[in-house]
């Protein structure tokens, strides 16, 4: 795969970054035109390398609106997009070189160290899965965090990857959470909790009351379930649910600050002078919407770095997104995920149903 630079190189040969992102330039609600501004943010900001994958004229066009002198930035093309109402497997038989394909190919040949999409959900998370390889002990991949810090720094997971999920494979959620707790977050024990409807052993769905089981024999540091209102104190350090609840609540959380500032903006304006608004209302912004803040959150499971972020996000979110993908790298979070599932896998296979009975 050719790969075109858009950089001048010092003499003596190339320049080798200590850190290369693939970031599927085709992905998200707007394409090159803000994926490209935030890549030269990151390279300029962070001083990363960027690949971009995508459809070569787009980008390049996308490209020249900008100066780019000492930014190691390179064009890799690609051919489709995976678009969020495609199937994410039948459209990757149909769309082999697809912008995200290629860019999780780029990680696993090792010309980067993560990937950085915007784009279909579905699609990053099944080519990660495909390209990359699973986790030993993890069924599927998992998307979460700590998505409502500050107001809590819980790390939540699943948060719509996943939205049926069998008991063995939430308990996989808990492992690879506690593993970003431990490792990220530093939590020397993290104490693991399920979402349910209330604190009580007993008290749930079929579902809840299933996984209640399998967490209590585990190795983890179960603390039994949490309530939504727990979320916000401190009973867990790492709160698992299906993809379908955790979805919710993250998109429930993010409307809710939306609304509230902007009602406050409504009561309060005749009181407060704008600019004082405007950072009320950012600050309430910044609380309810961590995603955006940060950029994305990682695909956990998957043995490689994927950032995952909103359709939505404009340039300042992208440049976050790469940021994020190189503290993972940092961290050795692939690393210590595989140290906490290796504690538990034994206990996986010995518990876990094969099915609904």
């Amino acid at each position: 795969m050719a790969s075109h630079s858009q950089t001048q190189r010092p003499s003596g040969g190339p320049d080798h970054s200590p850190f290369t992102v693939a970031l599927d330039a085709m992905g998200g609600d707007y394409g090159p035109g803000e994926i490209v501004p935030g890549a030269i943010q990151a390279a300029r900001d962070l001083g990363v390398g960027v690949l971009l994958v995508g459809d070569e004229g787009l980008v390049r066009q996308a490209l020249a609106r900008h100066s780019l002198n000492g930014l190691r930035l390179d064009v890799v093309p690609s051919q489709g997009v995976i678009e969020e109402m495609d199937h994410p497997l039948a459209a990757m038989r149909e769309k082999p070189r697809a912008s995200v394909v290629e860019a999780a190919r780029l990680v696993k040949a090792g010309r980067a160290q993560a990937m950085v999409s915007m784009g279909s959900t579905g699609a990053a998370m099944a080519t990660s899965a495909l390209v990359f390889g699973m986790l030993e002990g993890v069924e599927r991949p998992a998307i979460g965090g700590p998505v409502l810090a500050p107001l809590s720094n819980a790390v939540l997971l699943d948060l719509g990857s996943n939205v049926d999920c069998r008991p063995s494979q939430m308990l996989g959620f808990g492992a690879i959470g506690v593993a970003f707790a431990r490792r990220v977050q530093g939590v020397h024990n993290p104490r693991v909790g399920i979402l349910s409807v209330g604190s009580e052993e007993g008290k749930g769905n079929r579902q809840v009351k299933e996984v209640y089981h399998l967490f209590k024999q585990s190795s983890l540091n179960f603390v039994g379930n949490v309530e939504g209102i727990d979320v916000f104190g401190d009973k867990a350090d790492v709160i698992v649910c299906d993809g379908f609840v955790g979805n919710i609540l993250l998109k429930f959380t993010e409307g809710l600050g939306t609304a509230l500032a902007r009602r406050l903006a409504e009561a309060a304006s005749s009181a407060l002078p704008a600019s004082a608004m405007h950072l009320l209302g950012a600050e309430l912004s910044s609380m309810t919407n961590a995603v955006d803040l940060a950029g994305g959150g990682p695909l956990f499971g998957v043995n490689g770095i994927a950032v995952i972020g909103h359709g939505r996000s404009r340039a300042p979110s992208i440049a976050r997104a790469v940021a994020l993908a190189k503290r993972a790298v940092d961290f050795g979070l692939v690393e210590a995920m595989q140290q906490e599932l290796a504690a538990i896998q034994g206990q996986i296979k010995r518990e876990a149903p094969e099915g609904p009975p």
